[in-house]
């Protein structure tokens, strides 16, 4: 069997092992796909609604397409695992540029970081938005160099379904020389979309999204809430887990939290600046897209993820398409940041949903493995920072871009 051949049928195992475990697991890892996806893109096609456009709503308006899309063929085997066929058939689309014939090393190895992360994080990163929009992020960072226009358009649709590829857009107006091209691809989808959406008569709501995020509390799997959530293991008094029915999430509450609740969106906006100023001094002094675009894009996302008062298990899942394209570009300097990315996968996956009634009612074990978990994301994004320093601080000569630069197929 060739190399290609064994990589589909590891492709399939794990698409297939992963969407099984769904219906197995505890704590529904694949709730949201028939207790809000559903109702929401039947609402839609009922007449009854539509959320981003007549109501507000906690995703940009794009993403209603992948769940209309779902509910279109979910007669073939019900809307929940139609859901997970959309989302293999994406990968899939991804999966094929990315290995092609299987005949460069860094690919190969790519694409088995790629099934390993699918397996370590489980179900949920298969039954949720996110993991619609990471093939879709996937082929825009392969195609920035070579194709930038419809990466960037790629990338932009991304962006309009979950906002987390806004970094990989931002890294790549950093990195690219054909900046102009980044830019006008993503900047016709944003007018496109928003044209559309004031044609509808949603103009009022265009932005719900970004309300709904700024205003909304800690929640409890996020790197800032772990203070709250040891308060709470701990049973300090006023700390505690609760339900917040606006949301659909768990969040903490306890002393002085309003104030950290307000400050994370500005410490969120100052970091993700500042990560994008030292990755725009090395685009000045000359630095290549393939030395800068994977340690800045997974900086800008690790940065999403870190500063955010929301931290999903699903989160983890943004990470791939930087690891996945520093291994393309240079395996053996990325064999570690893939490692450390797979252990947090592994990790996440523990916390939810294997031992998630532990987080919600606080047990030690539960509540140090989601701990472990976001102390190894800050030292990657600590390590990311660091390589950004060291990349800005090369001499300029070692840093000069070549004529041509091309990466992807």
């Amino acid at each position: 069997m060739s190399r290609r051949a064994v990589l589909w049928v590891a492709f399939a195992v794990v698409h297939v092992g992963v969407a099984w475990l769904g219906f197995l697991m505890p704590n529904e890892p694949m709730g949201d796909v028939y207790r809000v996806y559903d109702p929401w893109s039947r609402q839609a096609l009922e007449g009854y609604g539509i959320v981003g456009i007549t109501e507000p709503w906690v995703y940009p308006q794009l993403a209603l397409i992948p769940m209309v899309i779902v509910q279109a063929f979910s007669w073939i085997a019900g809307y929940t695992l139609t859901w997970a066929l959309l989302v293999t058939a994406a990968d899939a689309v991804a999966f094929a540029v990315l290995v092609g014939r299987a005949r460069s090393a860094g690919r190969v190895t790519a694409a088995w970081f790629w099934l390993s992360f699918i397996a370590l994080l489980g179900p949920v990163g298969v039954y949720r938005l996110d993991g619609f929009t990471v093939p879709i992020a996937i082929l825009g960072c392969l195609w920035l160099v070579g194709r930038p226009w419809l990466a960037s358009t790629l990338l932009a649709i991304a962006t309009w379904m979950k906002v987390w590829p806004a970094a990989l857009l931002a890294a790549g107006v950093v990195a690219v020389r054909r900046r102009g091209a980044v830019v006008g691809g993503a900047l016709f989808v944003s007018v496109a979309t928003l044209g559309v959406v004031a044609a509808l008569g949603g103009a009022a709501n265009a932005f719900g999204f970004i309300g709904d995020q700024t205003a909304r509390g800690l929640q409890v799997e996020a790197p800032v809430s772990m203070f709250f959530l040891w308060g709470a293991l701990l049973q300090v008094p006023g700390f505690w887990v609760f339900y917040d029915a606006d949301m659909l999430t768990f969040q903490v509450t306890g002393s002085d939290i309003d104030a950290v609740i307000a400050a994370m969106t500005p410490l969120l906006v100052v970091a993700m600046s500042a990560v994008a100023g030292l990755g725009a001094l090395a685009a000045v002094r000359g630095v290549r897209y393939v030395t800068l675009f994977p340690p800045l894009s997974l900086a800008l996302v690790l940065g999403f993820i870190v500063f955010n008062k929301v931290g999903s298990p699903q989160y983890l899942c943004w990470l791939v398409p930087s690891v996945l394209l520093g291994l393309v570009i240079d395996r053996h300097r990325w064999i570690a940041p893939a490692t450390v990315t797979l252990v947090a996968a592994l990790l996440t996956q523990l916390v939810y949903p294997v031992l998630y009634y532990g987080i919600l009612v606080p047990a030690p074990a539960a509540v140090t493995i989601l701990t472990v978990r976001n102390v190894v994301l800050v030292a990657m994004f600590v390590w990311m920072l660091v390589r950004l320093i060291r990349i800005v601080r090369m001499p300029v000569t070692a840093g000069i871009r070549p004529r041509h630069e091309r990466v992807a197929a």
